[in-house]
Formats: structure tokens, C-alpha cells, sequence
């Protein structure tokens, strides 16, 4: 059942392009700059939300099913549900310091951009580290029942926030995202070619 693997492979992907828009208006912070606080509002907003409605639980799944399977390959790669759990408390500093930007506290801006800079990092460590190590081990060592199993977890889960159409929402508010992104780095150009 690699079209699970390859449906989180996705993901990983769409993940990757929201940190890529929160990397290119930390640069802009970076340089001194005010970055698009919209999009990276927006970006914090689907990071709240997306990881732990629709993605982690079905890694999680896999991994449940990874630990009967081969002990061993679960206790190399460690505590998943632990790492995802990190993953959101880095975000929730990042979210913080996003606030106290916006409310002018004295913040040190290399601080600032630090406390992010360590959300995108380990998020792409974290998301490298289930490419290369925690998906080629269960597509080793689970089965087809493993794979059916977790198929129907997936479908069947009593989860408030898995209603119809929630990856569709996701979908949509990435997409936007992206496009809010386009334009601002559009106006950032127009503007930095007028002051030359």
C-alpha cells in the first residue's frame, strides 16, 4: 500500500512549500525589513491546524503498526508522536514571537528570527528524517493487512476535524497562501526596481 507513503510524501512536499514561504519573509525580516505579516500569519494558521488534523495521525498509524512489526526499526527511529509533539511547541514559539513582534514588545530581532529559523530547520530535519528512515522501514516490514488496516483508520476516524472536505479547506488555503506569497514578492520587486 505505497500509495499511503506516497500520499504523505505529498504532503511533505506541500509542507515544504508553505516553510519555503515563511523562509523568504523571515529573509525579509532578516534584512530589516517588514515581511508580508498576512502570509506569515497565515502560514502559522495552517501549521496550527493541518500537521495534527490530517497528517501526523496518519503517520502515526504507520508507526503503531511499524512497532508490532519490527520492534527494533520503531526504537532506532524513537518516539514519533513525541517529535510531532515538539514540532508544535517550536510553532507555538514561533507564534508568540510573531505576536510580540506585532505588538511592538522589545524583542531582539536576532531572537526573533532565531525562534523561526529553528521551526523551519527541524521541521525539514523531521520531515527528512520520515523520508529517508521511518517510510522505507515500513514499507519493509509491514504487510498488506498492515497497510488495509490503517487504510480503514484512515477513513473510519471518529475525529471532529475529519469531516468531508477538510483536506480540500487545506488544499485551498495553501493554494492562497502561495498566490498571497507570489504577489507580495511581485510588489517587493516593483517596489525595490522604483528606489533605484
Amino acid at each position: 500500500m505505497a500509495y499511503i507513503i506516497e500520499m504523505l510524501r505529498q504532503e511533505h512536499r506541500n509542507i515544504e512549500k508553505l516553510l519555503r514561504v515563511l523562509d523568504r519573509e523571515l529573509s525579509v525580516f532578516d534584512r530589516g525589513g517588514r515581511p508580508d505579516y498576512a502570509i506569515v500569519l497565515a502560514v502559522i494558521d495552517y501549521f496550527e491546524d493541518y500537521p495534527d488534523t490530517c497528517h501526523h495521525p496518519k503517520e502515526d498509524f504507520i508507526f503503531e503498526r511499524l512497532k508490532v512489526r519490527d520492534a527494533a526499526a520503531a526504537a532506532d527511529i524513537g518516539d514519533l508522536e513525541a517529535e510531532h509533539l515538539e514540532g508544535a511547541k517550536r510553532l507555538r514559539r514561533v507564534a508568540q514571537t510573531i505576536e510580540a513582534v506585532l505588538n511592538d514588545q522589545d524583542l531582539v530581532r536576532d531572537a526573533a528570527s532565531n525562534t523561526i529559523h529553528e521551526f523551519i530547520d527541524r521541521e525539514r530535519l523531521h520531515m527528512m528524517m520520515e523520508e529517508r528512515i521511518v517510510f522505507p522501514a515500513a514499507l519493509k516490514a509491514l504487510r498488506a493487512s498492515d497497510w488495509a488496516e490503517i487504510a480503514l483508520k484512515l477513513a473510519d476516524r471518529e475525529d471532529p476535524l475529519s469531516q468531508p472536505g477538510l483536506e480540500d479547506k487545506f488544499s485551498t488555503l495553501r493554494r492562497k497562501i502561495l498566490e498571497l506569497e507570489d504577489e507580495a514578492e511581485a510588489a517587493r520587486r516593483a517596489a525595490g526596481s522604483q528606489n533605484k
